[in-house]
């Protein structure tokens, strides 16, 4: 059902009339310092494509590099990492495979089950439908102040404490109001992934600036100018799409193209279908912001 032909997160392979299997993977180098965290939010990262996709994953095979002269102890806590936060999402590690690199990378291959009807991907965005953002920006440019130790203790777990979480809350409300468009927010940033949207979609985006979420220390980080490299390069590639109001400065529009690990799932809702999602979402405790809509056209317009 889905392949190589889109942009979409995962593969889909149809089983049955009510069953699709979603198969994917990720894995990266360490973004923070504790092994523990480092573990968990790669297996955050890892999942979250399957709930991008509509599913609900059940099954994982850890993959991993690491040093020959790395303590077991530290190579254990990566795996406890990834292991609990996979059982906090109901799925079970059955394997996975090692080798010997100079840098640690983690991460997982991911299945999980969709309802072909509940299948969501990134050509499913209308003209009319409202964006809502379930996680907030500013992961980029904080990990890298994190590398470079000019984090606070509060700063450091604040940011750790989103990419470690779950997007199941996400993902099953999607489902709750049968939403056709999402994906999730990654390397590619905010504006990257998108533009991949609105682009398969046929459509634009408007998004406003002032409405858009950013973890508390984003802007103090930005201003120091702490963004990691990819940030840099969806610039470079992305900016083509997308045209900023006179006001949003280069700093700003960086926060934009901000390569994201672990970040939230950017939602395609029909505008009837807007209140009682909110509603559902503070039921769910799950965080969701209004962040523009999608409208006839192509690009992407910051306002």
């Amino acid at each position: 059902m889905v392949g190589l032909d889109g942009p979409d997160d995962a593969a889909v392979w149809r089983l049955d009339d009510s069953r699709a299997l979603v198969a994917t993977t990720d894995f990266f180098t360490p973004v923070v310092d504790t092994p523990y965290e480092y573990g968990a939010i790669a297996a955050a990262n890892s999942l979250s494509d399957i709930y991008a996709m509509g599913g609900k994953p059940f099954l994982a095979l850890n993959v991993a590099a690491l040093p020959p002269d790395l303590p077991p102890e530290i190579s254990g806590e990566i795996l406890r990492g990834g292991a609990e936060k996979c059982r906090e999402a109901g799925v079970v590690i059955a394997g996975g495979h090692t080798v010997q690199d100079k840098e640690p990378k983690f991460g997982l291959v991911a299945l999980g089950f969709v309802d072909p009807r509940q299948l969501m991907t990134k050509n499913g965005v209308c003209a009319g439908d409202v964006l809502v953002l379930t996680k907030p920006l500013g992961f980029g440019v904080t990990t890298t102040a994190l590398k470079r130790e000019l984090t606070s203790p509060a700063e450091a777990q604040e940011v750790i404490g989103w990419m470690s979480r779950l997007n199941a809350g996400a993902g099953q409300l999607a489902n709750e109001f049968g939403l056709l468009g999402a994906t999730d927010i990654t390397g590619f940033g905010l504006l990257g992934h998108g533009w991949e949207m609105a682009s398969a979609s046929g459509v634009s985006f408007r998004l406003e600036f002032s409405r858009i979420p950013f973890i508390s220390c984003a802007e103090k980080f930005a201003q120091a100018y702490t963004f990691p490299g990819g940030s840099a390069d969806n610039k470079l590639y992305f900016e083509q799409f997308t045209h900023f109001a006179p006001a949003i400065d280069e700093i700003h529009q960086l926060l934009l193209f901000d390569a994201q690990t672990s970040g939230g799932l950017l939602l395609a809702v029909p505008p009837e279908k807007l209140a009682a999602l909110l509603a559902r979402a503070q039921e769910l405790h799950q965080p969701a912001w209004v962040i523009g809509e999608a409208v006839t056209g192509s690009g992407i317009e910051i306002i």
